[in-house]
């Protein structure tokens, strides 16, 4: 007898839960936005609210002066600069079990589009933690599936 197999299935996401295109122009204006401003804030500089305020207006989020100083510990200027160009991610109506699964796995690849798809998640799950889940398991959850992973974030009877 053999050993079962896992089979992944992959799922063609719906247009509208894919990232946006942003130009190689558009992130560089954004990046170079980004460090003025974190320059800005580093300084102690009274131009930081306006200048963040202002980049808020330009983007359409809500960042705050933390943003731009911390946003080099987890990510680089470009990721920072590539979520900045895109609107911000909103529960999607009818999003199904399955393309919830194929965003988990997309979110585990770490590939560029990870963070979009980590925002796009937390925007359609209702567990409030729902990048722990992925990135700080809990014990029974160590090396889950994204299939057991949506599960969870859909679960919230769990105690």
């Amino acid at each position: 007898m053999s050993e079962p197999v896992d089979i992944v299935r992959a799922v063609d996401l719906r247009p509208e839960l894919l990232p946006p295109p942003v130009s190689r122009q558009r992130l560089d204006e954004l990046s170079c936005e980004i460090d003025r401003i974190a320059a800005l804030v580093a300084d102690r500089s009274e131009d930081a609210d306006d200048a963040i305020r202002a980049f808020n207006a330009m983007t359409g989020h809500d960042y705050e002066a933390f943003d731009f100083i911390e946003y080099y510990g987890s990510s680089n200027v470009e990721e920072f600069a590539r979520e900045a160009a895109r609107p911000a991610c909103l529960p999607v109506a009818g999003i199904t079990r399955d393309e919830l699964v194929e965003i988990v796995r997309r979110v585990l690849v770490a590939s560029p589009e990870s963070d979009y798809y980590l925002r796009l998640l937390e925007a359609n799950v209702p567990h409030p933690g729902v990048s722990g889940l992925i990135f700080h398991p809990p014990e029974d959850l160590q090396d889950a599936s994204a299939e057991e992973i949506v599960d969870e974030a859909v679960n919230l009877t769990r105690p």
